[in-house]
């Protein structure tokens, strides 16, 4: 008997460990199919099940009770069963529920995209653009609240946090004490630390990578530059706190930034340490080992090259060159 079950998604079939979440069965087929997910983090126990953007429909319960679930469900949270049957973007249900879901995720975030520090890699802004409406149908006051340090090197825009817990799950289990968290109730519930008592461990920097948004930054990488202007290159150090596995954002010969690798969904690899992040910013600290991977379908890859030698942009051709300039001679004033 196979240890296995079979599971169908968007007529693909696939066979996952018992136990395995619709959408992380989704993520081994891979490509269009794989829902978006905002709260779910894979590296951190306990995630999901906040921001309802990767509901699917279950048209087939399983095997032995083949009938579908009466309402969409989360795909993070919600375990495969053999003979299942799950409907994502062949179900127009779920774009549309997706679509209302963004809406509401967008209702108190500000168009700061033009200004922010995650735009270029932000989850909420590539939900917007495939799911978003052009003109939002919210005509109350929005909730506001200062920006506040919450440490030396990490600033808090609360106006645009979607609530999805990653930073607080990250401090829970990564450092050694959490001391902010989820204030308040309902809609006045906001990330804060208790009399802003000051984010301080040697993981703290970790918050910033998990946030889908831009609702916590980097300071000392604040309105620099753009990510789409940087180069980014993966390096590594012989780190006694964390893996010292790294990604430089390279401006020139500056590093702007230092980050955690991400895989393809955007998720941290292996968590790096506040000297890696905030202290290490020269190219003698590291040990560069090659540009890192971007995905096309990412801003980032425009003008950027898998190679560390990019190809002349001028050719070496002799012919093409006195060509040119016969032209540019006929174009020359006397």
């Amino acid at each position: 008997m196979s240890d296995k079950v079979k599971v169908t998604i968007d007529g693909i079939s696939i066979e996952v460990a018992p136990g395995t979440s619709i959408l992380n069965a989704a993520r081994q087929i891979g490509g269009d199919i794989v829902p978006p997910a905002m709260c779910y983090y894979s590296k951190l126990e306990g995630s999901g099940g906040k921001c309802r953007t990767c509901i699917v429909k279950v048209s087939k319960g399983s095997e032995k009770d083949p009938r579908p679930m009466p309402k969409l469900v989360a795909s993070c949270r919600t375990t495969v069963m053999d003979g299942m049957e799950v409907q994502n973007i062949t179900s127009p249900e779920v774009i549309e529920a997706r679509s209302g879901v963004v809406e509401i995720l967008l209702i108190n975030h500000p168009l700061d995209c033009p200004v922010c520090d995650q735009a270029g890699e932000c989850d909420l802004q590539n939900l917007g653009y495939e799911h978003g409406l052009q003109k939002t149908r919210y005509e109350f006051e929005r909730r506001t609240f200062e920006r506040i340090d919450i440490g030396d090197k990490i600033q808090l825009h609360m106006n645009r946090c979607i609530l999805c817990y990653r930073c607080v799950f990250t401090a829970d289990q990564i450092t050694n004490k959490r001391v902010h968290g989820i204030l308040n109730r309902g809609d006045h519930s906001e990330i804060s630390t208790y009399i802003q008592t000051a984010v301080d461990n040697d993981f703290s920097g970790n918050v910033i990578d998990v946030c889908p948004v831009g609702a916590l930054t980097d300071k000392t990488f604040r309105f620099r530059n753009r990510v789409w202007f940087t180069k980014p290159v993966d390096a590594h150090r012989d780190c006694p706190t964390c893996s010292g596995k790294v990604t430089l954002w390279y401006k020139g010969a500056d590093v702007l930034r230092v980050t955690a690798r991400k895989d393809i969904y955007g998720e941290v690899e292996e968590f790096i340490c506040n000297t890696c992040r905030f202290d290490k910013k020269k190219t003698e600290d590291w040990v560069i080992e090659h540009p890192t991977h971007i995905s096309d379908a990412s801003v980032i890859s425009s003008n950027h090259y898998e190679t560390m030698k990019p190809l002349p942009v001028i050719q070496n051709n002799p012919k093409l060159q006195a060509a040119n300039k016969v032209e540019l001679e006929k174009t020359s004033k006397f």
